[in-house]
């Protein structure tokens, strides 16, 4: 997953580790610096290009995942050109990670290969730190949309695989036809 030479700091280790434990389904990275939400991968297929489009085989689903927070966000659903985000409006406030810039050792792209979770990138803010008194405005206009983002959670399939006693199987590799990657049950 990382490029030769490439360091990982200890608290990322920390949360990789957490993920691969517990059987996560759904997860978003807040960042600020804009107002946009990306999904993976944000590594591109052709590490020499930049603003390439490089889509998971779960690129219809994490399109509507990244809809169903944008499309909630206030500011992000403003269709102003003129604003901050304004040059993602004609893409709905969302974009492929690799088509906006690639990057290599993100955690949307970890989680969607090394475990069950999806994770968007959210772009709270224009700011890259905002300032204290900023802060509440910015949680007001992102509340609405995290509970949204969550309630995705009941999207799909859901249930048990058991034997034929009804004892759960762990690690049981569930494959969906036409979208060509796997994923496995928890405990």
């Amino acid at each position: 997953f990382f490029p030769s030479g490439f360091q990982v700091a200890p608290e990322t280790k920390a949360v990789m580790k957490w993920m691969r434990s517990i059987p996560f389904v759904l997860s978003a990275s807040l960042h600020g610096g804009e107002l946009v939400v990306t999904y993976p991968y944000d590594y591109s297929k052709h590490p020499l290009e930049e603003k390439e489009f490089s889509p998971t085989p779960d690129e219809k689903m994490f399109k509507i995942l990244a809809k169903a927070y944008a499309d909630v966000h206030p500011v992000i659903s403003d269709r102003s050109e003129l604003r901050c985000g304004g040059n993602f409006v004609k893409r709905g406030g969302i974009i492929n990670g690799a088509e906006w810039y690639s990057f290599t050792g993100g955690m949307a792209d970890f989680n969607y290969l090394h475990t069950n979770c999806f994770e968007v990138t959210v772009e709270v803010g224009c700011e890259k730190f905002p300032l204290e008194e900023e802060l509440f405005t910015i949680w007001h206009e992102n509340r609405d949309a995290l509970l949204n983002y969550m309630e995705m959670v009941h999207r799909g399939i859901k249930g048990i695989v058991s034997d034929k006693f009804g004892n759960p199987i762990k690690n049981a590799r569930i494959s969906v036809r036409g979208i060509q990657h796997d994923i496995t049950t928890g405990n």
